[in-house]
């Protein structure tokens, strides 16, 4: 079962990993991390939820996870020099640790973190082969209940309701979806008081386990 990093590490060298850089706040929509950038830096998510999105020759996004609190982002980059090889982007507003990549290496060896992150890496290439093959072949309906479901289960806040701040173009383009199929996706969700949209664009989730339910008995 997947983990996030600072149960792989431990709580106690996730404290030291924070204290190399002071806490930043970055806004929902907010792009953190850029696909094909250079590894100049990790991000330490302390609180929030982001997604995890590729971009295709063409311009389409693809969503490949989403990530919550005690997450590492971007470390691959540093750990192999090589660009970054997709983009994270804010769900909802995040406080952050950034990093610069040589105290992050430094701290890495020091701590004879290298085997623990592999391990991690591979387990994150595993759960994004799942989330690409689901979005490939599953309804809209389904590939929508999907990805809300995992901004929810990922989202810093423990309340019964999740706010989506995400529009339904920006949701169609991750799960590879029209704009009036998301749209026609919600509607009976919307009908049944499961969601409802807020006048700025995003969705307050209300019952996921009844959208995820209805998406399913609908293929």
């Amino acid at each position: 079962m997947y983990q996030p990093h600072v149960s792989v590490i431990g709580a106690g060298l996730w404290a030291q990993l924070r204290q190399l850089a002071p806490v930043r706040v970055r806004p929902a929509r907010s792009v953190l991390l850029r696909q094909g950038d250079p590894g100049t830096h990790v991000i330490l998510l302390v609180s929030g939820s982001t997604l995890i999105t590729l971009t295709g020759s063409h311009g389409e996004r693809t969503l490949l996870a989403v990530r919550g609190a005690g997450e590492l982002l971007g470390e691959l980059a540093v750990l192999d020099a090589q660009p970054r090889t997709a983009s994270v982007i804010a769900a909802e507003d995040c406080r952050v640790h950034i990093i610069p990549a040589s105290d992050f290496l430094a701290f890495v060896d020091r701590h004879d973190l290298q085997a623990a992150l592999l391990r991690h890496a591979i387990a994150r290439v595993r759960e994004a082969e799942t989330v690409r093959l689901e979005m490939a072949t599953s309804a809209v309906p389904v590939r929508l209940a999907s990805a809300l479901g995992r901004l929810l289960q990922a989202a810093s806040a423990g309340s019964a309701e999740y706010i989506v701040r995400l529009t339904q173009l920006e949701l169609s383009q991750l799960i590879g979806a029209s704009r009036n199929a998301v749209g026609t996706a919600l509607k009976p969700w919307r009908e049944r008081g499961w969601l409802t949209t807020e006048a700025a664009g995003g969705l307050v989730i209300r019952d996921i386990t009844s959208i995820q339910s209805h998406a399913h008995a609908q293929t």
